[in-house]
């Protein structure tokens, strides 16, 4: 039996597709205040490519291990995540100490920030969706996170948010 808030969560974002809306951090709670946010934690998380249909459109993209799509989030800098809270419950973060990739040319990296060693992609910090299944991407353009893909440009290097947001994702899917 699944426990009843996971289940208010997944369909808060299903009828926020439904309806073309997005998440808010308030929509998003987790069981108790004291739990630390959830985290798609893998000793040595492997990031690889899979073909997947993105907004009616086959994208190749980065995945886990287990086949979940990857996304980035717009408001984060190479260094430090800006996911808290119920947001981070619906947006899990990928962490690993020693991450891996299979298939790609770009960097992949551990970054320490306030998850413990959150697995980057050139640059961008990767987190997975509650609603999702593998192969299956229902995140796309929620709350200003965005579907990873192989071809996703180098983030500058900064360790400290320069109070700007880029215009918008990369991989041309233009706020979808």
């Amino acid at each position: 039996m699944r426990h009843p808030k996971i289940i208010i969560a997944s369909i808060s974002l299903a009828a926020a597709a439904a309806i073309g809306g997005g998440i808010t951090a308030a929509a998003a709670t987790s069981s108790h205040a004291s739990s630390p946010p959830a985290t798609a934690q893998h000793a040595a998380a492997t990031v690889r490519t899979v073909q997947a249909s993105v907004g009616g459109k086959t994208e190749t993209i980065l995945v886990t291990s287990q086949g979940l799509p990857l996304y980035y989030y717009l408001n984060d800098t190479s260094a430090k995540s800006v996911v808290t809270g119920g947001l981070a419950a619906l947006w899990p973060p990928l962490t690993a100490a020693s991450p891996a990739a299979t298939g790609l040319t770009g960097k992949v990296t551990a970054v320490i920030d306030i998850h413990g060693n959150q697995v980057a992609y050139n640059g961008h910090l990767l987190y997975t969706c509650t609603s999702d299944r593998p192969g299956q991407v229902t995140g796309q353009g929620f709350q200003n996170f965005f579907v990873a893909t192989p071809g996703i440009a180098p983030k500058a290097t900064s360790s400290t948010p320069t109070g700007t947001v880029p215009v918008g994702p990369s991989g041309g899917y233009g706020g979808y």
